[in-house]
């Protein structure tokens, strides 16, 4: 199985990845990891906004909208 790392703003609908690490700091991090985004989980990208951002994800049965500033600090493997 070939692993690419990306960071979650980089997947397009239709794709899923599984969370490899968290970046940022204090806050921003607590409150991703508080949404249930944790190293392991799976995430499914399921649709962009008209704009491109935020971006629906769907994580542990429940949809999640994020920004592309935040998706950027999830670092996942395809």
């Amino acid at each position: 199985m070939n692993e690419e790392n990306v960071t979650l703003d980089q997947l397009n609908p239709g794709q899923s990845a599984q969370v490899k690490k968290i970046h940022g700091q204090g806050a921003v991090r607590r409150r991703l990891m508080e949404m249930g985004l944790t190293r392991g989980v799976q995430i499914d990208v399921v649709k962009a906004s008209p704009l491109g951002d935020p971006v629906d994800y769907l994580v542990r049965g429940y949809h999640l909208s994020l920004r592309k500033a935040e998706a950027q600090l999830i670092e996942v493997i395809i």
